[in-house]
């Protein structure tokens, strides 16, 4: 009986040697899956993209944005009574996506630049600190312009000079 039981022990260890064996096999063969998949994915990748360059390869070259200038501005920003009074200077560039849209643009000038001088005029000096209060600005006058300009679709607001005296 002494016997049996030393069998019955060895063959529960046994039995627990053997998992970690089984486990060990499946993490190599879950290790081997998972490189033949990402080969196979890795190389539908790279057949895939050579098709993608012969494809770009033969669309025409985008065309050039083109610019129309606003007339410079200089506005007195709204303050506090009694603070100093203090200046914006603008100059702005209007991008297009076509150059025919520059003459369609030009009779509607002074509307874009009667919208631009009533907004920036309600701004205060804390309204334009930092690139966040620019990039507010940019947004802002984008949506005006592009109200003023419809159909036509104004593609930015560009500064070539932001002054605040």
């Amino acid at each position: 009986m002494a016997e049996n039981e030393a069998e019955g022990g060895a063959a529960a260890e046994g039995a627990e040697a053997a998992p970690p064996k089984n486990k060990l096999k499946l993490i190599i063969m879950a290790v081997g899956l998972l490189a033949v998949l990402g080969g196979g994915a890795a190389t539908w990748f790279f057949f895939r993209h050579g098709d993608d360059e012969h494809h770009a390869e033969a669309a025409p070259p985008p065309k050039p944005p083109a610019f129309v200038d606003v007339p410079d501005m200089m506005v007195n920003l709204a303050g506090a009574p009694g603070e100093r009074v203090q200046y914006l200077r603008l100059k702005i560039v209007l991008e297009l996506k076509e150059e025919k849209q520059i003459e369609a643009i030009k009779p509607t000038m002074p509307r874009v630049t009667d919208l631009f001088q009533t907004y920036v005029r309600e701004l205060r000096p804390s309204d334009l600190n930092g690139s966040a209060g620019i990039f507010r600005l940019k947004e802002e006058l984008t949506k005006r312009v592009n109200a003023a300009v419809a159909p036509i679709q104004v593609s930015a607001v560009l500064f070539k000079e932001v002054v605040v005296q």
